[in-house]
């Protein structure tokens, strides 16, 4: 007899090497003062289904939380505590399921329990483990962090999953593998709608989901769309899952979700303000901006801070300008569309953080009230330019240096793991206690630097060496590029914009 380990959850193709910001307790502490409750100190933490590991990885490197967690492939928990064991943080990584996992005598009681692109995509079973696990293991006034997909923004496009999930299951040759599977059951649906029938006429962006869909890597599509459970759910089923665990939704992770104008027209405020019940208004939202994903903090024990204190707690937060101030947009796209920025606010603010030296809510008050910009000015801006990735938060000087040295080492394990693929993008940053988007040939840039190239095109020659010694080229404009010429000119353009654009960013955030 056999023992389908997996409980129908995808596990013979590894899950994308993706980095997740929410994961970071630090954002989570922006996020609530925002909203007005009261952030607890995080010690401990831990992420509970966590990948290949990067994101419990970079923020145990880059911070001084104790972190915890498990994710039931072994592959993926063998790679992520190899991250762990480069880097000396002795984070605590397992393989064990759920409902092993919770049972470790060992464990401590966690400030932040994470899961993200888990919900969704277990059994009712697995479920009800998790809950209980929250239940007995986040600490009062504790933070859980909990993505899912959401109706009724999958509504329209669930029948058409599940019928692409049955082609790969039914019609898909086994002995093709999964990728093979799955592009055979994109091609099906595909034709399907080429006959043009009821379902897409009465359903007209089915046809634009699937051509997104297509386009995605498929290590993503087959944990996305192809496991056996796959369950989007109302946010106020959402709610009773969550209340044998005692946890009160307190707000959302995605900060432009706290920025009303971007995603709310008058009317609809308005209609809000009117609903008594908060938990019913998050369900009445969710229509409003047919809400197809959540990212939501929920406390056990929520507590609303005085507006004295939220005032003095959101001026003490320091930010880090982590885009080269020239090619920042003054635009941000919420439900509504995209709109602009008043460029006589954000203008000042980024230019006093164009230096990328971090800076307090305090200071750009202070540096900006001559203008004429005020706090609440400050702070919508910089809420939008985090929520835009544009800034980051910035930890306490303490941590920050007992973290480069954590960082450091996860940072070359990283740069050395760039000379044969770019599957993981981002680096450790002890300044911000996350990470920092860095691509395969960036990294590589800065390996160069490191064993004393300084020019460059020294950087591209070294890059070159790499790359071509496997057999690589430079994908530019859809072709690869043929001669070394071509390939070392295209290098050294990106070398150069590196040196100019992003290296100073790097250093700042220390992570060059």
């Amino acid at each position: 007899m056999t023992t389908d380990w997996t409980s129908g959850y995808v596990a013979d193709i590894g899950y994308v090497f993706g980095y997740y910001r929410e994961l970071n307790p630090s954002w989570a502490t922006f996020a609530l003062l925002k909203a007005g409750f009261i952030p607890p100190k995080i010690e401990t933490a831990c992420e509970l289904g966590f990948g290949q590991g990067v994101s419990v990885n970079v923020h145990a490197a880059a911070s001084n939380v104790e972190w915890h967690g498990t994710d039931f492939n072994p592959s993926q928990a063998g790679f992520a505590k190899e991250l762990a064991r480069v880097s000396g943080t002795n984070a605590q990584l397992h393989d064990d399921a759920f409902a092993e996992f919770v049972q470790r005598p060992n464990l401590p009681e966690f400030d932040f329990i994470g899961l993200h692109g888990i919900w969704s995509w277990i059994s009712d079973e697995n479920r009800r483990v998790l809950v209980d696990f929250v239940r007995r293991k986040l600490k009062v006034g504790g933070v859980l962090y909990i993505s899912y997909n959401t109706l009724p923004g999958w509504s329209t496009f669930a029948p058409m999953r599940q019928l692409m999930t049955q082609h790969a299951e039914i019609l898909g040759a086994e002995g093709r593998g999964r990728v093979s599977r799955i592009n055979d059951a994109i091609g099906f649906a595909e034709k399907l709608l080429a006959t043009n029938p009821a379902f897409a006429r009465a359903n007209p962006l089915v046809a634009d989901r699937l051509k997104a869909l297509a386009n995605h890597n498929r290590q993503y599509l087959a944990h996305e769309y192809f496991n056996r459970d796959w369950h989007p759910m109302h946010f106020g089923s959402m709610a009773e899952w969550l209340e044998p665990a005692k946890v009160q939704y307190a707000c959302s992770a995605h900060l432009l979700d706290h920025i009303a104008e971007i995603n709310l027209t008058p009317a609809q405020q308005t209609f809000l303000a009117e609903i008594p019940d908060g938990m019913f208004r998050e369900s009445v939202r969710d229509f409003m901006v047919n809400q197809q994903f959540r990212r939501d903090y929920w406390v056990k024990g929520v507590r609303r801070i005085s507006a004295l204190d939220q005032g003095r707690e959101l001026r003490n937060l320091r930010f880090v300008l982590i885009t080269h101030r020239p090619d920042v947009q003054l635009k941000v796209t919420g439900a509504l569309g995209e709109a602009s920025m008043a460029e006589a606010v954000y203008n000042p603010v980024l230019d006093s953080l164009a230096d990328h030296q971090a800076k307090s809510l305090a200071e750009l008050e202070s540096a900006l009230a001559s203008k004429g910009i005020g706090f609440n000015q400050v702070f919508q801006a910089v809420l939008a330019l985090a929520g835009n990735g544009h800034l980051a938060l910035v930890g306490e000087e303490s941590v920050i240096a007992k973290a480069g040295k954590t960082t450091a080492k996860l940072n070359e394990h990283l740069m050395r793991e760039a000379r044969g693929g770019g599957e993981i993008t981002y680096l450790a940053s002890p300044v911000t206690g996350g990470g920092i988007g860095a691509t395969r040939f960036q990294q590589l840039f800065l390996l160069a630097l490191a064993e004393g190239k300084k020019r460059p095109s020294e950087w591209a020659a070294f890059v070159w060496k790499i790359i071509h010694a496997q057999g690589q080229g430079i994908i530019k404009d859809g072709k690869t590029l043929q001669s070394p010429e071509e390939n070392l000119a295209e290098l050294n353009a990106q070398a150069n914009e590196f040196a100019e654009k992003r290296l100073a960013i790097l250093k700042a955030v220390q992570v060059a």
